[in-house]
C-alpha cells in the first residue's frame, strides 16, 4: 500500500493458513471420525476459482489436515476435473457439507450438481 503504514503493519495478524491467490474458498466444513482415518481430522475447502486469471487456480476441493486444532499440512487435491483440457470451466464447487452417513456433499453452482463422495466399499 502506498503510503505505507509502519504502524499498521506492526499491527497485521497474519492469517494461521493461506490457500493463494485467486481461489475462492467459498465453502468450509471440517471432517470428522466417520470420514476414512486419512481425511478425519481436517477440512474440506471448495475452491470456486478465478475466471479473470490467465492461469485458472482453484475449481476443486482441497483438504487441509489438522493437528491440535491447528492446520498441519500443505492443502491437498481431494475432488477435480472441474476444467475441461482447454480450460473451460466444467463446474465450480461452492459449498461443501458432510452427509449423515460422512461423506462429502459439494455444491456445484455451474454443472448444477450436488456432488456425493463416499470411500468405495
Amino acid at each position: 500500500m502506498k503510503p505505507a503504514n509502519p504502524q499498521m503493519v506492526a499491527k497485521a495478524i497474519a492469517p494461521d493458513f493461506g490457500l493463494g491467490a485467486h481461489v475462492a474458498p467459498l465453502g468450509l466444513v471440517f471432517s470428522d471420525a466417520r470420514m476414512p482415518a486419512n481425511y478425519a481430522a481436517g477440512a474440506f475447502i471448495g475452491q470456486h476459482g478465478s475466471w479473470n486469471r490467465k492461469d485458472l487456480s482453484g475449481y476443486n476441493v482441497v483438504y487441509v489436515p489438522f493437528a491440535n486444532g491447528k492446520p498441519s499440512g500443505p492443502p491437498v487435491e481431494f475432488l477435480g476435473g472441474f476444467l475441461s483440457a482447454g480450460g473451460k470451466a466444467q463446474g465450480r464447487p461452492v459449498g461443501v457439507a458432510l452427509d449423515g452417513k460422512g461423506a462429502l456433499l459439494v455444491a456445484d453452482d455451474v454443472g448444477n450438481t450436488v456432488w456425493r463422495v463416499a470411500p468405495g466399499g
